[in-house]
């Protein structure tokens, strides 16, 4: 039977890193060639100077809360982003390991039965991704463009408020400025877009392995002597304990990760709900704001739903060792059968630093979260009687 190659399906996740500068070549991390030139480059101007002109801005509009509001939730965003590519390119040799281990044949379907168990899982996760990818899209195009759109282009209007050490009013400095703001955002975008991308797709693997380890589970005799179903168990046993430890490396990775965007999502989505009620309804920025909500609650989404699915599928284990055939087993292997499937009690919940748990109870929160901030600004915003 033909590999999955897991590689294969995170492929245009870890190009789109390459081209931002994330993901150097070879087996490593960065060395002492053109690619690190690159990617400091595009760190210093698209990273540090993007985020750095909007940050210094904000002394200069601190008095004014719609403008304030109007920064804070694309800066905190922006600073999310670098913080997480920050994160990967500290752990990036321990990732492309776990990229190499995903395809050994420990962690391979075994028949074709269990390649369609998986992919259900690999369908739901490209379709939360696409849809992630597709109003962060609308999005970047709508705030890009919304000056042109609402033609405050002509008072050279900027995408985004920030503070530049020259005049931006005049030409072609209006121009240059605005071009770079446009690729700036776009360049962290497709960073931040495909670490998250490849964050749930290794959640996601994870809860595969779950599946095709409950199908091992329940047909560990069919016709199989107990000597030969105790050998499967043992296999089944190596299995868990090496999706175990695949688990932990990837927590390892990306708790810092989990702990950012959380923080990050929960503002970005009260701060642009707020932004929603004081921008000109249904203008081209209105819209925007709408895919940027869109886009950020998908984001958390993407995170929470596969850290639930892992908990859900690796709660099924101890039922599909029950739903084996082990009547007729001698005692001996019915009593191993019995203390794996004690082991197996306890499910495995992914978190950040065990702070919360990636699950959709903690997704509902989040959204709370955010509308607690909005009602706060709101009622800040509230005009005086």
């Amino acid at each position: 039977m033909e590999k999955i190659d897991w590689q294969h399906t995170f492929k245009l996740n870890i190009l789109m890193l390459k081209l931002t500068g994330v993901w150097p070549p070879g087996e490593g991390t960065y060395e002492s060639n053109l690619y690190t030139v690159y990617a400091s480059i595009s760190f210093i101007l698209f990273h540090f100077g993007f985020i750095f002109f909007q940050t210094v801005n904000l002394y200069f509009i601190r008095d004014d809360l719609q403008a304030v509001t109007g920064t804070i939730f694309i800066l905190i965003t922006d600073i999310g982003a670098s913080l997480k590519t920050y994160g990967l390119v500290k752990n990036m040799k321990m990732l492309k390991q776990m990229m190499i281990t995903t395809n050994c044949d420990l962690f391979q379907p075994k028949n074709l039965h269990q390649k369609d168990i998986i992919q259900p899982g690999i369908q739901t996760w490209r379709i939360i991704v696409l849809t992630f990818g597709v109003f962060c899209s609308g999005w970047l195009i709508l705030c890009s463009l919304f000056p042109i759109l609402d033609k405050s282009s002509k008072d050279y209007r900027l995408p985004f408020l920030a503070w530049y050490p020259y005049n931006t009013k005049t030409s072609p400095q209006y121009e240059l400025t605005y071009l770079y703001q446009a690729v700036a955002i776009n360049f962290l975008a497709v960073v931040n877009v495909s670490i998250d991308s490849l964050i749930a797709a290794l959640n996601m693997y994870v809860g595969a392995q779950f599946d095709i380890l409950c199908d091992d589970l329940r047909n560990l005799h069919s016709q199989e002597t107990s000597a030969e179903v105790n050998q499967k168990l043992i296999n089944c046993v190596h299995h868990h304990r090496e999706i175990l430890k695949f688990a932990e490396y990837a927590s390892n990775f990306y708790n810092w990760l989990l702990f950012v965007q959380f923080f990050v999502g929960g503002i970005s989505i009260g701060l642009t709900m707020f932004q929603l009620t004081v921008v000109v309804p249904l203008s081209s920025q209105f819209h925007a704001l709408v895919c940027f909500a869109t886009c950020i609650t998908v984001q958390v989404f993407l995170y929470c739903w596969f850290g639930n699915e892992i908990e859900i599928k690796s709660s099924k284990l101890p039922y599909a060792i029950f739903e084996c055939d082990w009547t007729d087993l001698s005692p001996e292997v019915k009593k191993n059968m019995l203390f794996f499937g004690m082991r197996l009690q306890k499910s495995l919940q992914v978190s950040a630093f065990g702070l919360f748990y990636l699950s959709l109870e903690t997704f509902v929160k989040i959204l709370r979260t955010a509308y607690s901030y909005f009602a706060l600004l709101r009622q800040v915003n509230k005009p005086a009687e």
